[in-house]
């Protein structure tokens, strides 16, 4: 059976009109879906000089071809736009079941256009789509939103079923470390995508789906799903760590290896580390797991604080780079705070790891004298929980010293004249693993083409955790290459609509993956097919960057993980050796010494 052509919506909120559309087959091929296409989209429809609260910026919701297919970890969408906190590209992943919806109503993503002049929501019935009225839904948390867009839809089978995607109050403010949150717990958390949500007065997405995804050969994609499944079972990180304690199971981990991020990154060995693990959360406030659409691994934690009062909730999380930031970056221990601090953070829309940089940003300042006490009329201390929670409600309203902060840390520290004690890359704040006990990470930090990130190449599954293959983390040999080739893989699953987790599992490289795509697509992808699109979407988002501005310059990490050495752990004395790898990064990517892709690389990937 032939697949059927793929279709997007067009929803141009200025001019209040929709089309659907189809998207070319030799772009899917090229680009795949996801994060490929929805940058190509970008980069092709979008000034990268663009205002990033404006207009004429663009919002992209795009889901990959695997997504909703029943492919292992088939979860995954990619919100992508120019980034307000960055002015880079934006592209923030989410999982849950909001993205299969979309696939099931029969597209795989929506661009949103212009800006409404009072606030809407956009309903998808399968093929109905419209705008409605969301003026009653402003200024509600996302889970407040959810619940009232369910009580303003009449069809009570429709409410009962759709899948939604908002934002808080932090992205209406326009707090560019805003976020977007689908099934109420889920974020596409890094960059501002909410902010530029909010901009456009977009309060949310609505979607139900009653389709099945049509395959090319319904035979060869099950049993790669079965092949794929089975890879999964094989592997303890997938089939016992993640299922077991979820990714907070890294604490104790990292911290036992020196590279946990402690007061701002100023120390990497944390006393409580203990704790706020994730062998404490499943003692303590776990009540079970969770899984996004079609996974079997399910590492997400669904959890309950009853006491004491102040920190009393319920949701999910909090995940390894929430807890951790929030914890040991800002000094605290104290899992019930940090775990409502992650609640709050996923009500008012905000990411929880700029939210930790920035709240770390702001203590060390006040620590330091920097940051007067009138400013903020609190003890902004490392270890105050009571602060953290005050700052993160701050954040979210822009009131008091928070009307800064919403901007995030570089903004805060340049504010009061010392942006030197901003923790991040490309004014994005870094995750949990200091890169001076991790050389790999420091490289793919500095090189990340949205800003500080993880989940752009996470190599530490070969540095700290011998995933694949075991990486000495104090040393700088091979790991140019190491980098370029996790980075490329890594475009590939979040083009396809795959959960990252999936690739920690022994052998889920590109021949599972191109198995699994060939069966859905009919394209016919050879492994080294789909290690060029990879490239290729690398090389766009490295383009739009280039073109907003951006140089070699700002493929850089702070200053304290270039030149002050760490006093604690097995890395103890160690810097970051940035300058030792970037040459040989931009020589195997077929740059310039610039960082410039040059013209044979770029006919290569025919992006010329």
């Amino acid at each position: 059976m032939e697949r059927s052509t793929e279709r997007i919506i067009r929803v141009n909120l200025t001019q209040k009109t929709i089309m659907v559309e189809s998207i070319d087959s030799t772009l899917m091929k090229q680009f795949i879906g996801g994060r490929g296409l929805g940058t190509k989209i970008l980069y092709d429809e979008v000034d990268p000089k663009v205002d990033p609260l404006s207009p004429d910026n663009k919002l992209i919701f795009m889901a990959g071809p695997l997504t909703g297919s029943g492919a292992p970890c088939g979860s995954r969408y990619m919100v992508i736009t120019k980034s307000p906190l960055t002015s880079a590209i934006a592209c923030s992943n989410s999982g849950g079941h909001f993205p299969a919806e979309l696939r099931s109503a029969g597209y795989l993503g929506i661009i949103v256009e212009g800006k409404a002049p009072t606030p809407v929501y956009l309903l998808i019935d399968d093929d109905t789509v419209h705008l409605r009225d969301a003026t009653l839904l402003w200024k509600k948390t996302t889970h407040q939103t959810e619940d009232a867009l369910r009580a303003d839809i009449a069809d009570a089978a429709l409410a009962r079923d759709v899948r939604i995607a908002s934002i808080g109050p932090a992205g209406e403010n326009l707090s560019r470390i805003a976020c977007v949150i689908n099934d109420k717990h889920r974020a596409a958390g890094r960059s501002g995508v909410g902010a530029v949500m909010g901009s456009k007065n977009l309060k949310a997405i609505a979607v139900r789906g009653t389709k099945k995804i049509a395959k090319h050969n319904n035979d060869t994609f099950t049993a790669a799903v079965r092949a794929a499944t089975e890879r999964l079972k094989a592997g303890p990180v997938t089939s016992q760590g993640l299922p077991k304690f979820g990714t907070a199971i890294l604490v104790n981990i990292i911290n036992e290896c020196g590279i946990l991020p402690t007061r701002n990154f100023q120390q990497s060995v944390f006393a409580g580390a203990s704790k706020i693990s994730g062998e404490t959360l499943a003692e303590t406030y776990l009540v079970r797991n969770k899984a996004c659409y079609a996974c079997p691994i399910a590492c997400g934690r669904l959890t309950k604080v009853t006491s004491p009062e102040t920190f009393k909730g319920e949701g999910e999380g909090p995940e390894y780079e929430t807890v951790e930031l929030l914890g040991a970056g800002c000094g605290i221990d104290d899992l019930a705070a940090i775990t409502k601090a992650n609640y709050l953070c996923n009500e008012f829309g905000l990411d929880t790891i700029s939210a930790a940089g920035t709240v770390a940003t702001a203590m060390e300042l006040y620590e330091k004298g920097y940051l007067p006490y009138k400013d903020i009329g609190m003890d902004l201390r490392f270890g105050n929980a009571e602060a953290l929670l005050s700052m993160i409600y701050d954040m979210a309203y822009r009131r008091g010293l928070g009307a800064v902060a919403a901007d995030g840390g570089y903004v805060l520290a340049q504010t009061y004249g010392h942006p030197e004690l901003f923790m991040g890359v490309k004014r994005q704040e870094l995750p949990a693993y200091d890169p001076r006990g991790a050389q790999g990470m420091g490289l793919t930090y500095a090189t990340s083409n949205r800003g500080a990130c993880h989940v752009r190449g996470y190599l530490i599954a070969n540095e700290i955790l011998g995933v694949h293959e075991k990486l000495d983390p104090l040393t700088t040999q091979g790991k140019a290459s190491a980098v370029k080739a996790i980075q490329e893989l890594t475009a590939v699953f979040d083009a396809s609509g795959l959960c990252l987790f999936a690739s920690l599992a022994p052998g889920m490289g590109y021949d599972v993956v191109r198995d699994m795509l060939n069966g859905l697509t009919g394209f016919g992808y050879t492994s080294e097919d789909l290690r060029c699109c990879g490239e290729r979407i690398w090389n766009i988002e490295r383009l739009f960057n280039l073109k907003a501005g951006f140089t070699a310059a700002d493929d850089t990490l702070p200053k304290r993980l270039l030149e002050e050495p760490l006093t604690q752990g097995g890395p103890k004395g160690m810097v970051c050796m940035l300058d030792k790898m970037l040459p040989e990064y931009y020589s195997l990517r077929g740059w310039d010494t610039q960082g410039v892709p040059s013209k044979e690389k770029l006919a290569e990937l025919g992006l010329l």
